[in-house]
């Protein structure tokens, strides 16, 4: 019989080695590479719990088109953002290569941002950075451009809590 596969003990596996590697004196990878929409974003991996496929979604009356609607992910309860939509972007697909950030339990707030694709862990600790309208900017070795997503900025603006259309 074939081995489980554990989503959680391999995030955990994940992150136990990349601690091991800062702590070995290795250069730290603390962002995950996320693709919303055409856009290329960076989340601290601080921020976010866990990393998974579109879970069902019962859909909310009258709402913003941007809030997909409320998920059972073990037992608790989730809103789940378009995270594009959010933004004035196009709406994200529930299927393919889009996935869920589940954000991280330091915030209260249990919430998902669905993003297009992830890209992958990232270092940008040697990356160009600007601000450009109050928002981080990040340029990587080929120039590609990237957005800084702040979570704790996000969950403050008083439109994103406001999810009734």
């Amino acid at each position: 019989m074939s081995k489980r596969f554990n989503l959680r003990e391999f995030q955990q596996s994940v992150l136990d080695r990349m601690q091991a590697q800062a702590a070995g004196g290795g250069s730290r990878v603390s962002t995950l590479g996320v693709q919303v929409g055409d856009e290329s974003w960076l989340v601290d991996m601080a921020d976010i719990n866990e990393v998974m496929s579109p879970p069902p979604l019962t859909r909310v009356p009258l709402t913003k088109p941007w809030y997909c609607g409320v998920a059972n992910v073990r037992g608790n309860l989730y809103s789940i953002v378009d995270i594009s939509l959010y933004n004035g972007g196009a709406e994200i697909p529930h299927e393919g290569q889009s996935r869920v950030l589940l954000l991280g339990q330091k915030f209260a707030f249990n919430a998902g941002l669905l993003v297009s694709r992830v890209l992958g862990l990232r270092n940008a600790t040697e990356w160009e950075r600007t601000e450009q309208d109050g928002k981080v900017l990040l340029r990587d070795g080929s120039g590609q451009v990237w957005h800084k997503l702040e979570i704790a900025q996000l969950l403050q603006q008083p439109e994103f809590l406001q999810i009734g259309a």
